[in-house]
């Protein structure tokens, strides 16, 4: 059989769900060997989109889809998507095709160093360069991913070797075991929190990758102990739980810092440090840091060890929690928790237009479900989506936080209704991110994919204009014109509407969730909030 032939054996054989890709000359031979599997084939319309499907797909399900681009510039609009899913720990493997071995030593039609250029922005990179490794090139390629912690891996596939024949059947699958926690070192992270005046859990994305959520759940159940979480883990504790501080990352002063900045010992759990950099909460590096994770700890100043376990999330939480003595902290939690929760129904019954963000949060928080799925665009929005959206379980509001890329939500929501059909998924984007990948509505179109795109408009980058204006006292070049998006979305064969008034919301959304088809929403937003929001926060006098 052919080198292509078996590449494809072997996706299969990795259980990828989908590949997204665009095809091209140099990725020929396995575009056609996929016609004889039932691999699913997900053609888009730029690859940057179908490196971000394939990144959600990874996010909520822990393994790695895959996405396929051809050499040069197919390549390079990959590398965001990529690079991406590296950053927020995404299991991922990304694959270019190649011109032939015997031209790369010389110029060359849209010829480059593939594995050069993935080389910073992934776990693994390998050029096949006989067909007779194929099956070791996958193999690995998805191994690496998959293992703590979770990134992008690469295989570059030159046409001519794809076309060679050669025998071979795809590898056993094996991934590597987490380690069960020592005993001394559970007793040692004990006896740092019983002798805590006041121990916070800070839980990280890691949580999610691990499965370690009911373990978190059943952990503060019995010491009681408050638990913040990072943009990137919303969910881990549901939100109704009297325990939960809700979302720390602004990087503005906020509620919940008054937890940190009360606390002397911060149990970090699957915590990444690019998530939110321990600085912002341990300044004075006074706090004694308990790490629970399955990779060692970075190395930062702001981050040195009281204990530190690398082992099974879950095991080590139960371990934990059955030589902790429980706490009752319950009066201090509740008036840092309320006052977001407050603020969040209160400006729920705000009337104005264009919309207050926490209006439109608060309606979208009614309509959706608690297992369905929100997708987050960069921007403005991010911020009060990371830091007003409640969520009851895990992997229902995906947040790029690590590399933070504009255009992952439409996309990205193209690989959640993929995966979880029955699930509601809605992406927020402001109106600069939704125009960077707006060509994937015709791929959910062809898809026949029953989503909801919702824009946040206001005619400007408006994340940038609020750091600008905090800053400098004035914006710089930041505001734009935008289309019609109703029209827009009309012409690529979608549904849409536009938001005229603050009662108009809901309805709009439980109409849109009803359609047989994708429906974008343009919806004004009032980010006068965002300054209003600046000046509360810096007055802030913590209330314990």
């Amino acid at each position: 059989m052919r080198a292509s032939e078996l590449f494809v054996q072997c996706l299969h054989n990795e259980g990828v769900p989908y590949i997204f890709g665009v095809p091209g000359e140099e990725n020929m031979d396995v575009m056609d060997a996929l016609l004889d599997t039932d691999l699913k084939f997900v053609a888009t319309r730029h690859e940057q989109g179908a490196a971000f499907m394939a990144d959600v797909q990874g996010r909520l399900t822990g393994r790695a889809s895959a996405c396929l681009s051809t050499l040069g510039p197919g390549a390079t609009n990959l590398a965001t998507g990529v690079a991406d899913a590296n950053l927020d720990r995404v299991p991922l493997v990304a694959i270019t095709g190649q011109t032939s071995i015997k031209r790369l030593h010389k110029e060359s039609h849209q010829a480059m160093d593939l594995v050069g250029l993935f080389r910073p922005m992934t776990k693994y990179t390998a050029q096949i360069v006989d067909g007779g490794v194929v099956a070791e090139v996958v193999r690995k390629a998805f191994k690496v991913a998959q293992t703590e912690k979770f990134g992008a891996t690469h295989i570059d596939f030159p046409e001519d070797v794809a076309e060679e024949q050669v025998e071979g059947e795809p590898l056993i699958l094996q991934q590597p075991k987490d380690p069960e926690p020592l005993a001394r070192q559970v007793q040692r992270a004990a006896d740092v929190i019983n002798g805590a005046r006041f121990p916070i859990l800070l839980c990280g994305n890691g949580v999610i990758r691990g499965g370690a959520s009911d373990a978190l759940r059943r952990f503060v159940a019995r010491t009681h102990i408050p638990c913040a979480h990072t943009f990137m883990a919303k969910g881990v504790l549901p939100y109704t739980d009297p325990r939960s501080m809700l979302a720390v990352g602004l990087q503005a002063n906020d509620y919940v810092s008054c937890g940190f900045e009360r606390a002397d010992v911060v149990i970090a759990v699957g915590y990444d440090l690019v998530e939110y950099p321990p600085e912002r909460w341990n300044p004075h590096r006074d706090k004694r840091i308990i790490h629970v994770d399955r990779c060692p700890a970075e190395v930062d100043r702001h981050y040195q060890l009281a204990c530190g376990i690398e082992a099974d999330l879950g095991l080590t939480l139960d371990e934990i929690g059955e030589k902790v003595t429980p706490r009752d902290d319950a009066p201090m939690v509740d008036s840092l928790r309320h006052a977001i929760l407050d603020e969040l129904d209160a400006m729920g019954r705000d009337d104005g237009f264009p919309l207050k963000p926490q209006r439109i949060l608060h309606d979208v928080r009614a309509v959706m479900g608690d297992e369905d799925i929100l997708i987050s665009d960069v921007g403005a929005h991010k911020m009060w989506i990371a830091r007003m959206y409640p969520c009851v379980e895990p992997n229902t509001c995906l947040i790029s936080n690590g590399f933070a890329s504009m255009g992952i939500a439409l996309p990205g929501s193209i690989g959640a209704k993929l995966l979880y059909p029955d699930r509601r998924v809605l992406s927020i984007s402001g109106d600069g991110g939704f125009l960077m990948n707006v060509q994937e509505l015709e791929t959910a179109v062809r898809l026949k994919l029953p989503l909801v795109a919702m824009i946040w408009s206001d005619g400007g980058y408006g994340l940038i204009k609020w750091k600008q204006i905090n800053q400098y006292g004035r914006p710089a070049h930041v505001d734009f014109g935008n289309p019609d998006f109703v029209a827009l979305a009309a012409a690529f064969g979608c549904d849409a509407f536009r938001i005229e008034s603050a009662g108009e919301l809901r309805p709009a959304l439980e109409q849109a969730f009803r359609a047989t088809r994708p429906v974008v929403i343009d919806c004004p937003v009032d980010y006068d909030e965002n300054i209003k929001l600046t000046e509360r926060l810096g007055k802030l006098v913590c209330p314990i």
